[in-house]
C-alpha cells in the first residue's frame, strides 16, 4: 500500500464542520450506542440461553443482533472520539480496515435480512414441511454461505480502494472511511471503482431487497386466500410486521446512498443518510422485536425474574 499512495493518514471531517453541537451530538450518539449494545445484547442473550428460543428466527435473529452490535462498533466508537478530539486523524491501515468491516457487516445485514424473510416464508406457507425445509444444518450453512459472501464482497472494495493513489487533500467529508468520500480524494481513475459500486454494491443491495419484499408478497396473498382465523391471521401479519419494518428501516438509506450516482452535493447527504442506517436503525432493531413479539418480551421477563 505505501507504494501507491503518500498519504499517511486521513482526517475525519466528521458529522458537522460547526464546533459549537459537538458536547450535544457526543451526548446523542453515546446514548444511542449505549441503547445499541444494551437491547442487542440482551436479545443476543436471551437467544442464547433460553431454550423456548432455539429455533430458525430465533437463530437469525440472534444473528441480526450480534451484526448491529459490530455493525455500530465499526464506527461510532471513532465518531464519538472525534466529537472530543482536536485532531480526528485515522492511519491509512484503519481507514481502509474501518471501510472493509464496514462493508462486511452492512452486506452480511443485507443478506441476511432476505433469510429471514425466507424463513417466514416456509413457517407460514409449507408449515408442515418448515422443520424439513430449516432444519439446524440448513440455518447454520445460510449463516455461514452470506457471511462469507459478504467477506469476499467487502474485501473487493478494500483491495481497489487501498490500490488507489491519493496525492493530495487528506481530508474525508464524512464521519467514518466509505468507498465514496475516498474516491473523491484520489487521483487517476476510478471509473472502475465507481463502477463496482455503483453495479456490484447496488445489486446486493437491490436483490435480496426484491426478493424479500416477494417473500412478504406471497406471505400476505397466502394469508388472505388461505387462512380463515383473524386470530392466526393477526398473529402472522405481526411477526412479520416486525421485520418488514427493520427492512425499510436499514435498505431504503442504503439503496438511496449506492445505487444513485456520485455527486460533491450528495457527499454531504451521504453524511446524514448513513447515521440513519449505521447508528439510528442497529439501535431501533431490538426496540421494535421486543415490543412487538410475544416470545421475546416473555423470555426478556422469564430472564429477569430469575435475576431479582
Amino acid at each position: 500500500m505505501s507504494n501507491q499512495t503518500s498519504v499517511t493518514d486521513f482526517i475525519l471531517l466528521g458529522v458537522t464542520d460547526i464546533q459549537e453541537p459537538q458536547p450535544f451530538l457526543f451526548a446523542v450518539f453515546i446514548t444511542i450506542y449505549f441503547v445499541n449494545i444494551t437491547g442487542n445484547g440482551a436479545i443476543l442473550m436471551i437467544v442464547i440461553s433460553d431454550p423456548k428460543l432455539h429455533s430458525p428466527m430465533y437463530f437469525f435473529l440472534g444473528n441480526l443482533a450480534c451484526l448491529d452490535i459490530c455493525y455500530s462498533t465499526v464506527t461510532v466508537p471513532k465518531m464519538l472520539e472525534n466529537f472530543l478530539s482536536t485532531s480526528k486523524a485515522i492511519s491509512f491501515l484503519g481507514c481502509i480496515t474501518q471501510l472493509h468491516f464496514f462493508h462486511f457487516l452492512g452486506t452480511t445485514e443485507s443478506l441476511l435480512l432476505a433469510v429471514m424473510a425466507f424463513d417466514r416464508f416456509v413457517a407460514i406457507c409449507k408449515p408442515l414441511h418448515y422443520s424439513v425445509i430449516m432444519n439446524r444444518q440448513v440455518c447454520i450453512l445460510m449463516a455461514v454461505t452470506i457471511w462469507t459472501i459478504a467477506f469476499l464482497h467487502a474485501l473487493l472494495h478494500s483491495i481497489m480502494t487501498s490500490r488507489l493513489r491519493f496525492c493530495g487533500s487528506n481530508h474525508i467529508h464524512h464521519f467514518f472511511c466509505d468507498v465514496k468520500p475516498l474516491l473523491e480524494l484520489a487521483c487517476g481513475n476510478t471509473e472502475l471503482n465507481l463502477w463496482l459500486l455503483n453495479t456490484v454494491t447496488g445489486t446486493i443491495a437491490s436483490v435480496p431487497f426484491f426478493l424479500t419484499f416477494l417473500s412478504y408478497f406471497y406471505i400476505i396473498a397466502y394469508l388472505f386466500l388461505k387462512t380463515r382465523s383473524c386470530s392466526m391471521l393477526h398473529k402472522a401479519l405481526s411477526t412479520c410486521a416486525s421485520h418488514f419494518m427493520v427492512v425499510i428501516l436499514f435498505y431504503a438509506p442504503v439503496i438511496f446512498t449506492y445505487i444513485r450516482p456520485t455527486s460533491s452535493s450528495s457527499l454531504d447527504q451521504d453524511r446524514v443518510i448513513a447515521i440513519m442506517y449505521s447508528v439510528v436503525t442497529p439501535a431501533l432493531n431490538p426496540l421494535i422485536y421486543t415490543l412487538r413479539n410475544k416470545e421475546v418480551r416473555n423470555a426478556l421477563t422469564r430472564k429477569m425474574r430469575r435475576w431479582l
